[in-house]
C-alpha cells in the first residue's frame, strides 16, 4: 500500500512539471494582443556560433577559403546570384492564370528617394534592394502542414504549397552545424534570412534557382510586410498619441500621465485592450496596396511608391503580390518567375512605369505655333 502512494505521490510531482509547458504552449496562441519577442524559439536553430580565435595561420585561412570556393563555384561575396546547383532556372510548365500564386522576394530597405511624375508631381519612394535571393527548399501540399491555431478550420478548397527563399550569403565556417544542414541537401549557400512563401504547385521553383529584381514589372502592386522600428518601452502621449495634461494651472507631476482608465464601478478591473504605456514597435505589420515605379536590375534594386514602409534602414521586408480583389494581377506577370534562359531579348538595365518621368527624358519641351 505504501508502494502504491509513493508511486502515486510521484505521477503527481510529474505532472506539476508538465503544467507549466502546456499552459505556456495554449497562451500564446489563445493571446489576443502578441507580445514582441526578442528570443527564437527552442526548436529553431542558431544561425551562428561563436567566433573564437583558432590561431590560424595566413596560409590556412586561405586554404579553408579555397575549399569553400570549390564547393560552391563562386566567392561569399556580397551580391553574388549564381547558383552553385543550378545556374539555369527550371522553364515554367503551366501558363499564368487568374487565381495563382507565385513566389514573393525579400528585400533589405536602403533609403528614400524622390522621383517625379509625368505631369510634374513630386512623389516619395522606399528603395528595397534584392540580395542574393535562391530558393532554398519546395514542400509541396501534401507534406506542408502549417501551424494551426485553436480556432476551428475553415473549409479548405485548395491546398497550397511552401517555397522557402533565402537572402544574403553567409561564410559556410561561421554557421553552426544545425543551420547547415538545411542548405547541404539542396546545395545552397547558407542564408542569413529564411522566409517561406504560400504558392500554388503550378508555381513551384528547383532549389537554387536564383529570384532577382526582374521578378516583378515595374507599375505591379504589391504588399509588403516587414518588422516595425523597436521604441522600445514608451508612454501613452508617444505610443498612442494623447493630448496629455495641462503645462500649469494646478498639475502636479501629471502632465504625460493616462490619467484615469476607467476601472471604476462594478468592473473593478482594468479591461483588456485599454491603452496604456508598455513596448512600441517591433511587430509585424503589412502594408497593402503598393506601386512599383521603377526598377534597376543591374543593381536589383526596385522604387516603391511611399515612404512609409515598415522598419528601418538595412532591415529585411517580404514583398509579394497583392492580394486585394481589384488591384490584382489584370495582365500576366513573370510566371513563376524571371527566366533570363527563356527569354530572346535581355531586359534594360533601368526598368520605369507609365508614369514616372524619365531622367534621359527631357523636362521642357516646346512646340512651334500653328
Amino acid at each position: 500500500m505504501t508502494s502504491f502512494l509513493k508511486t502515486i505521490n510521484g505521477l503527481q510531482l510529474f505532472n506539476k512539471f508538465l503544467k507549466p509547458s502546456i499552459s505556456t504552449i495554449i497562451s500564446k496562441r489563445d493571446g489576443g494582443v502578441g507580445t514582441p519577442k526578442y528570443r527564437h524559439p527552442e526548436w529553431l536553430p542558431k544561425v551562428t556560433h561563436v567566433k573564437h580565435d583558432e590561431h590560424l595561420t595566413q596560409d590556412n585561412k586561405e586554404f579553408i577559403e579555397e575549399i569553400v570556393q570549390d564547393n560552391y563555384d563562386s566567392p561569399i561575396e556580397f551580391g553574388t546570384q549564381i547558383s552553385p546547383l543550378k545556374i539555369d532556372p527550371i522553364e515554367p510548365i503551366t501558363k499564368w492564370r487568374k487565381g495563382l500564386r507565385r513566389t514573393g522576394l525579400i528585400a533589405k530597405k536602403i533609403g528614400v528617394y524622390p522621383l517625379w511624375l509625368k505631369d510634374g508631381k513630386k512623389v516619395s519612394s522606399t528603395l528595397l534592394q534584392i540580395v542574393d535571393n535562391e530558393v532554398v527548399k519546395y514542400m509541396p501540399p501534401e507534406k506542408f502542414h502549417p501551424v494551426r491555431s485553436c480556432k476551428p478550420p475553415l473549409q479548405i478548397k485548395r491546398r497550397l504549397g511552401c517555397l522557402v527563399v533565402g537572402a544574403e550569403n553567409i561564410d559556410p565556417q561561421w554557421v553552426t552545424k544545425e543551420y547547415y544542414g538545411m542548405f547541404k541537401d539542396t546545395g545552397v549557400i547558407p542564408k542569413r534570412v529564411l522566409r517561406r512563401f504560400i504558392i500554388s504547385p503550378e508555381a513551384a521553383l528547383q532549389p537554387g534557382t536564383p529570384l532577382i529584381a526582374a521578378h516583378f514589372k515595374p507599375g505591379e502592386i504589391v504588399d509588403i510586410r516587414a518588422k516595425t522600428i523597436d521604441r522600445g518601452f514608451q508612454g501613452v502621449m508617444k505610443r498612442w498619441g494623447f493630448k496629455g495634461m495641462p503645462a500649469s494651472h494646478g498639475v502636479t507631476k501629471t502632465h504625460r500621465r493616462p490619467g484615469n482608465i476607467g476601472s471604476g464601478g462594478r468592473k473593478a478591473r482594468v479591461m483588456p485592450g485599454t491603452k496604456m504605456p508598455g513596448h512600441m514597435g517591433n511587430k509585424w505589420r503589412v502594408h497593402r496596396g503598393q506601386q512599383i515605379l521603377r526598377i534597376n536590375t543591374k543593381y536589383n534594386i526596385i522604387w516603391i511608391k511611399g515612404q512609409n514602409i515598415p522598419g528601418e534602414i538595412n532591415s529585411y521586408c517580404h514583398i509579394y503580390d497583392t492580394i486585394l480583389p481589384l488591384r490584382r494581377h489584370k495582365t500576366a506577370p513573370h510566371f513563376p518567375t524571371y527566366l533570363p534562359s527563356i527569354t530572346k531579348e535581355p531586359l534594360p538595365e533601368e526598368l520605369y512605369a507609365d508614369e514616372v518621368h524619365q531622367f534621359s527624358d527631357p523636362t521642357i519641351e516646346f512646340k512651334e505655333e500653328s
